[in-house]
């Protein structure tokens, strides 16, 4: 392990790499660049379905992640839980058994192409979406229009 890249990038404190990494030395410092990391990802969640146990709360955030839901958005998708108890599941490493499960049966139909499953997810984006847009009334010759403010244009409202 002496020559190995400790990738921790991922959230999680285990994972070392032997090989597929490349340090460079910048202006800055040194630099790791991983060459595949959604191959890596990969890999690492096919390892985390298949681990003997319950998953650790970073193991469990990490699986989350790679589906694309936040706390809030994996709690409506296991029947309305709060975002909290998601969180406390991730930072106290006390995940109930029944929703590790679940997560992982969640990963499993994602990555097989179940489309009802990956339907269900993108669905949950588009709302966390429209709940998280800020609107702005603007007013143009006594008519008032809605606009949605983009990502980009909050930094410049707040200044």
């Amino acid at each position: 392990m002496k020559n190995w890249f400790h990738y921790t990038l991922c959230g999680l404190d285990n994972v070392w790499l032997a090989s597929g990494y490349q340090i460079k030395d910048t202006k800055y410092g040194r630099a790791a660049s991983v060459f595949d990391t959604e191959g890596l990802h990969r890999l690492l969640t096919m390892a985390l379905i298949n681990k003997a146990g319950l998953l650790s709360g970073k193991e469990f955030r990490f699986l989350r992640v790679q589906l694309g839901l936040s706390q809030q958005g994996l709690g409506t998708f296991l029947g309305g839980l709060s975002e909290n108890a998601v969180s406390l599941w991730e930072r106290k490493n006390t995940v109930p058994a029944i929703y590790d499960h679940w997560l992982r049966l969640m990963v499993i139909a994602k990555f097989s192409g179940d489309t009802k499953v990956a339907d269900a997810i993108e669905r949950i984006h588009t709302v966390e979406k429209l709940i998280h847009q800020n609107y702005v009334v603007k007013g143009l010759d006594a008519q008032r229009r809605v606009e949605v403010v983009k990502d980009s244009e909050r930094t410049l409202m707040a200044d």
